[in-house]
Parts: C-alpha cells; sequence; structure tokens
C-alpha cells in the first residue's frame, strides 16, 4: 500500500518537499527498492491528501530517475543514521549503474 500524506493544504506539501522533509525520501526510496527490477516506467510513490480541497495528488516516480533519486537521498539517511538502509540504497544504486553500462 502506498504511503499517503495528509496535508492542510497544497503549500504545506510545497513547504514539505522545499524542506526535503525526510518521509519524503522514505516512500520515494521504498517505492524504487521495491521495484527495482520491474519494467514500468513510472511507479506511484505515494498521494498527498489536502484537508482544505479535498483533493487528492498521486505522486509518481519515473524510472529513469531512479539512480538520481537515490544519490540525492544517501545522504538524508546518513544523516538520520539508518545505516542498513543506507547499504540497501548503495546496493541499488550499483545495481542500476551496472544495468546502465551493459
Amino acid at each position: 500500500m502506498a504511503v499517503e500524506f495528509q496535508v492542510k493544504n497544497v503549500e504545506e506539501f510545497e513547504h514539505m518537499i522545499q524542506n526535503m522533509d525526510f518521509r519524503v525520501s522514505e516512500a520515494l526510496v521504498s517505492t524504487i527498492l521495491k521495484n527495482l527490477k520491474g519494467k514500468r516506467k513510472y511507479l506511484h510513490a505515494f498521494s498527498v491528501i489536502s484537508e482544505d480541497d479535498g483533493d487528492i495528488y498521486d505522486i509518481t516516480i519515473n524510472r529513469q530517475d531512479f539512480k538520481k533519486t537515490l544519490t540525492e537521498a544517501l545522504p538524508k539517511y546518513e544523516k538520520e543514521e539508518k545505516y542498513e538502509e543506507c547499504v540497501e540504497i548503495t546496493e541499488a544504486i550499483k545495481y542500476l549503474q551496472n544495468k546502465n553500462d551493459k
């Protein structure tokens, strides 16, 4: 089941993105790691539910962005001291690099 974020309004979600909220990184990384070897080009990562207007925004990630997203997330995981996840992320980056080199 995909992650859902309840926010008061879209501005609150934009604030989460601008401040690089770790929960957003977790949702993206989790989606990537679960679908590393799949074929689908776009994957649903999480949903944002706006309380004010009742809208639901589905956020997807393009398979082409996997390596970049994981690379950007790694320092955040290090900062949070989630070292086991750091190992998984590093292995996934290597897997994607090897796959692209072939």
